[in-house]
């Protein structure tokens, strides 16, 4: 009986079907992947890096970033449990996704993610979704791997998505081989993750792959921020490939001009505007 089906009985009957308690847990799932995407393509930001970067720009004063890039056009922002409090009244009513483990860069390996939470207190602390760090090729992988699995069967439960950050990364792997990408991405879907973010390939062609070696919506990790017109260009070669989005966060939290950035960058994953014109629409320089 799979993991998200509960047979409920009244004395010696059963008094719900399975198939009707399956259907008002894909009816929840569904309902919150809404709440975090639109019609099916995600513009997530996620400002998690306090825990790995520090108190960086544009997460000292979070309230304000939050504010900025959910009015901007933001479908969700992505945070650490403890920060929940400074999110909820600034987030426009957009959607909320608490990731479940980290690390630091000045800790003995960043690649080593650690469980910071649980998919219960991501759901006490107003959770739309959960999110879980896996770095598939690396020595954590089998702990990793053991993780996700238990995270989306107890996600599950509840009808809570989870949102997969699947990488390719080890000592023997590049991050832009498209071969690598593309079974991080299946492995995310083989364990019951219902959307998965991933590095960029570099390119739409070589993207393609990736986006084809799964059946989940793909999303792409932004990487330190870049010029305008380079985080642009990023956005649309990753939807001309057929993701569904982005979740980028320090080209947009560290922009100068977080609503703008965000206001373009939803242009072209919402709108199918050309990276050129929704510069334009944002009103921001291509190349600073």
């Amino acid at each position: 009986m799979p993991s998200n089906v509960y047979r409920i009985r009244n004395g010696n009957k059963d008094g719900l079907t399975q198939i009707h308690i399956t259907k008002l847990m894909d009816a929840g799932l569904q309902s919150r992947l809404e709440r975090i995407g639109t019609d099916g393509r995600y513009f997530v930001v996620p400002m998690d890096h306090g825990v790995t970067l520090g108190p960086v720009k544009g997460l000292k004063d979070i309230e304000s970033t939050v504010d900025a890039i959910t009015r901007g056009g933001a479908d969700a922002v992505l945070t650490q449990k403890g920060v929940a409090p400074r999110v909820h009244p600034n987030k426009n009513t957009k959607g909320f996704i608490v990731h479940l483990n980290g690390s630091t860069v000045i800790g003995p390996d960043e690649d080593d993610k650690r469980l910071t939470s649980s998919v219960e207190e991501a759901i006490r602390v107003g959770a739309d979704a959960v999110s879980f760090h896996i770095n598939v090729g690396s020595n954590y992988e089998p702990t990793q791997m053991t993780q996700l699995g238990e995270v989306t069967e107890k996600a599950h439960r509840f009808g809570i998505p989870v949102l997969a950050m699947a990488y390719a990364r080890g000592p023997d792997i590049a991050g832009d081989d498209p071969e690598a990408i593309g079974h991080a991405v299946r492995l995310a879907e083989e364990l019951g993750a219902d959307v998965v973010k991933t590095g960029y390939s570099g390119d739409a062609d070589s993207f393609r792959h990736v986006v084809e070696s799964t059946r989940l919506p793909v999303v792409i990790a932004g990487g330190s921020k870049g010029t305008n017109r380079q985080t642009a260009e990023m956005v649309r070669g990753t939807m001309d490939a057929g993701a569904a989005g982005v979740s980028m966060g320090r080209s947009i939290f560290q922009h100068d001009d977080p609503e703008a950035i965000s206001r373009a960058v939803s242009a072209i994953i919402h709108d199918d505007r050309s990276a050129e014109e929704a510069l334009e629409l944002a009103e921001l320089a291509p190349d600073e």
